[in-house]
């Protein structure tokens, strides 16, 4: 039988007498997400699970700092259900202030009232600068032209800050409230992320070749004939990042560059990092459409140059009979380069109950941001 809550806290002042810091956390608000304890002691990352407290009760949970933890003069820390979607907000909505303690020992409780909840609120002050960089920019490697657009962090223009780069394929559907299929929200997200002072990055959005989109997307000679995917990279990296990097105030260094996309925007974006490896140091990777290239064979692939390079790999369990097992295969295949696996990492995310769709690919976006660019420890 679950206790109440404060019946539950009672007991654990009578019970706790170690030295450690015990944090004992009750919620108004609560459900099977677990909760985990971020701050100035952990880079602020969202899902570290030597901070994930432990619930016994509804409502209620615990968390007791290791005896040999360091702690800095002022422990400063929120609680969040998983990432910055899901942070803890106060009753009317808004966001808290970082809590602060100097206990190294003892109990201390603390409350939350609500959650966020997909991202909801943001403030619109927080939100990206959306620029159009051309209506027409020229692709000379295929004779073509495209929207190009870049969502640059929101104080852009007060600061004379540099920031890394991310190029995301099917721009469509990133930010466009109209998109026919919903779109990534990217802008909302980025918005809260720049609340809690993380996740200054600017993004470069490409639109798709529309009816041309599976073709340019599509690299070399696979089971869906013979795709443009080569020349399609070959604009991103020596024509559109030359000119992003002279236009804005961007980290060029490969370890500040990404790339990514989903579905075929997934694959084309492997192969950019493939192709490119001295470019592209992160590459966000969601539902990739591996089943296009099944014998893909990364064994004897030449990765002994550049260093660090970060791969956040999505799947959801709801998108097609073989995604989780194409993912996983891929996974096991980069692995086996023996370059690979002491100088890449990749992190596997898959949801089970995921769908094909922007709306689980939004919910990964901040996620896969968060540890790419801002997560030092992993």
């Amino acid at each position: 039988m679950i206790k109440n809550k404060n019946t539950v806290a009672q007991d654990f002042d009578i019970e706790l007498q170690e030295p450690q810091l015990n944090i004992l956390l009750t919620t108004d608000e609560d459900d099977d997400r677990p909760v985990y304890i971020s701050g100035n002691f952990n880079h602020w990352h969202t899902q570290d699970l030597a901070f994930e407290m432990e619930k016994i009760g509804n409502g209620l949970y615990h968390y007791k700092f290791a005896h040999d933890f360091v702690y800095p003069d002022e422990l400063l820390y929120k609680f969040t259900k998983g990432d910055w979607s899901e942070v803890e907000i106060d009753q009317y909505g808004n966001r808290t202030e970082n809590r602060v303690c100097k206990q190294h020992k003892g109990v201390r409780k603390e409350h939350v009232d609500k959650w966020r909840k997909n991202w909801l609120p943001f403030k619109q002050n927080f939100l990206p600068k959306v620029h159009l960089i051309s209506e027409e920019f020229e692709i000379p490697q295929l004779n073509k032209t495209r929207r190009v657009w870049a969502l640059l962090p929101h104080d852009y223009e007060q600061s004379n800050e540099t920031y890394p780069v991310l190029y995301l394929q099917d721009a469509q559907n990133l930010f466009n409230e109209k998109a026919k299929y919903g779109n990534w929200e990217i802008d909302k997200k980025l918005a809260v992320m720049s609340e809690y002072k993380i996740g200054k990055i600017i993004i470069i959005a490409v639109e798709h070749a529309e009816q041309d989109r599976i073709k340019e997307y599509n690299v070399g000679k696979t089971v869906l004939g013979v795709g443009q995917g080569k020349k399609y990279i070959r604009f991103i990296t020596d024509t559109l990042k030359p000119f992003v990097d002279k236009t804005f105030r961007t980290k060029t260094e490969r370890e500040q560059t990404g790339i990514g996309g989903s579905s075929m925007g997934g694959l084309v974006s492997i192969f950019s990092g493939l192709m490119y490896p001295e470019v592209y140091g992160k590459l966000m990777i969601f539902s990739p459409s591996l089943w296009v290239v099944p014998k893909m064979d990364f064994t004897h692939i030449d990765f002994s140059e550049p260093s660090d390079t970060k791969i956040y790999l999505y799947a959801g369990g709801d998108e097609s009979a073989t995604m989780i097992e194409h993912v996983k295969k891929f996974k096991k295949r980069m692995i086996e380069n023996e370059f690979v696996s002491s100088k890449m990492k990749i992190k596997l995310s898959i949801n089970m109950q995921g769908k094909h769709n922007e709306t689980y690919w939004s919910d990964e976006f901040p996620k896969a941001i968060e540890w790419l660019f801002f997560n030092t420890k992993d």
